[in-house]
């Protein structure tokens, strides 16, 4: 951050299969590189089936004017057209795609968040996180996502962390390439669950 100023585009993901999903279609700059990232996979807009934003800033969904065939979910918000759907994400309710494709509440760095979990036969299960994860470094360097990219509230964001860290092999952050969930990951996830357990048990 410099003067007042970042730099903030996100990651945009493209999950192909039979219920084709862009997530977080960065800012409302970049039109021009989704439809060159579409057209690199053989696909046009018309062909995505859901557009997702993963929250609601505006480097996350800066183009869902382009997909008015797809369902959107924005957040815990699920609409398509004019129409409105409820789903109880605030319970934690995943939202089922298909048998490979979910998504589920992971809020903190907005109360809102969601991510998306795929189950794959190569990289095991993906999840791609939005900003629940900034980037691979924010696991050793807590300040990135709880002060750098700012938490609305870091307690429930680090309860989410855990979960997806337990839950996943690969990890698409907000900011930043995919990277491997390594077991010492997972084993201090473990650790602080465990803590956080203990905590709520004490008082």
């Amino acid at each position: 951050m410099e003067e007042g100023r970042m730099l903030a585009n996100c990651t945009c993901t493209l999950i192909k299969g039979p219920n084709n999903m862009i997530i977080d279609t960065l800012t409302a700059w970049d039109k021009d590189n989704i439809l060159a990232g579409l057209a690199s996979h053989g696909l046009t807009c018309e062909e995505v089936k859901y557009c997702i934003a993963t929250h609601g800033h505006s480097d996350h969904l800066g183009n869902l004017n382009l997909f008015t065939t797809a369902r959107h979910i924005i957040g815990y918000t699920v609409s398509f057209g004019n129409e409105f759907f409820i789903h109880p994400f605030e319970t934690g309710e995943p939202y089922k795609i298909d048998d490979f494709l979910q998504i589920i509440p992971t809020p903190g760095h907005t109360t809102a968040d969601i991510s998306v979990v795929v189950r794959t036969g190569d990289l095991g299960t993906v999840v791609i996180a939005g900003d629940l994860f900034e980037r691979e470094e924010d696991i050793a360097d807590p300040t990135l996502w709880k002060y750098t990219a700012g938490s609305e509230n870091s307690e429930s964001q680090e309860k989410h962390r855990n979960k997806v860290l337990l839950l996943a092999d690969h990890i698409v952050p907000g900011h930043g390439p995919m990277f491997k969930v390594t077991s010492e990951m997972k084993k201090e996830a473990r650790a602080s669950e465990e803590s956080a357990d203990t905590d709520c048990e004490a008082n």
